[in-house]
């Protein structure tokens, strides 16, 4: 379903500098995938190059990314926007930052539709409540009417995957989309991830810097750094028997943070 061919992205704000340099992702449909690194390892990077948010002209990119076959790279604007939101759902960390806060969570979550959908706007209702309904949102047609800053933290992510989803996109990318949150809510958000995966079929690209949350959510791992991949493949395989000084390290660091957590 998506492919990434020898991808290097580089920025030039006076002087060139790689933020990606030469990697290969592999994901068929179903595929949950952690992209997991420090900050500034060109993780980020990576995700925004794939969903298409990163303008011409801001960057060089180089390689292929394959996506059912098309290669995004070579894409026009318009090919792109069809694409995103329909079958490429795009989540961040920072709901707040994402969700206008002058418009109701409702209307917002049925924005996607609009774009992508001939629906009139009481079938957009009927299809919002919805997927309020599956994502967990308390009393959707009192949430329907709420603006952003009257929900929790975690019922903001909610409302953001619910937008992400209403299309049923073939992949999800999500950014640290649980880093903001306590420990408490985060479970409860890796485990719809987890249900949306497992019976919708859709596919997970999760962005992470924290790989005790990859393990929870992905089966398949890549680890990044400096801009390279230096090691993937299975999940609990990269945890068991990690080859990189760098996967090491980051796997001695969850270990050791269980240990202080007893």
């Amino acid at each position: 379903m998506l492919e990434i061919k020898n991808l290097s992205v580089a920025f030039n704000d006076g002087r060139e500098c790689t933020a990606v340099q030469g990697i290969d992702l592999h994901m068929a449909q179903g595929d949950t995938l952690g992209l997991v690194g420090e900050s500034g390892s060109g993780k980020t990077v990576t995700a925004l190059t794939v969903a298409g948010l990163i303008a011409k002209g801001q960057a060089r990119v180089d390689g292929e990314i394959l996506f059912e076959g098309k290669d995004l790279l070579k894409c026009s604007v318009e090919e792109m926007r069809l694409l995103q939101g329909k079958d490429i759902g795009v989540i961040f960390q920072e709901p707040m930052t994402s969700l206008d806060p002058l418009m109701r969570v409702g209307r917002q979550i049925g924005e996607t539709l609009k774009l992508h959908c001939k629906f009139n706007a009481e079938e957009r209702r009927k299809m919002v409540l919805e997927v309020m309904r599956l994502v967990g949102l308390p009393e959707p047609d009192t949430t329907y009417k709420k603006y952003p800053h009257q929900l929790s933290g975690g019922q903001r992510q909610r409302a953001m995957i619910a937008s992400a989803f209403i299309t049923h996109p073939k992949l999800l990318i999500l950014d640290e989309p649980t880093t903001a949150l306590d420990v408490t809510v985060q479970a409860q958000i890796i485990e719809l991830l987890r249900r949306l995966n497992e019976k919708c079929g859709v596919s997970l690209l999760f962005i992470s810097h924290d790989l005790r949350v990859v393990r929870r959510v992905c089966k398949k791992v890549a680890v990044m750094y400096r801009g390279q991949i230096v090691e993937q493949g299975d999940t609990e395989q990269i945890f068991s028997d990690p080859q990189h000084e760098y996967t090491k390290k980051l796997v001695s660091a969850v270990s050791t943070r269980r240990r202080m957590n007893v």
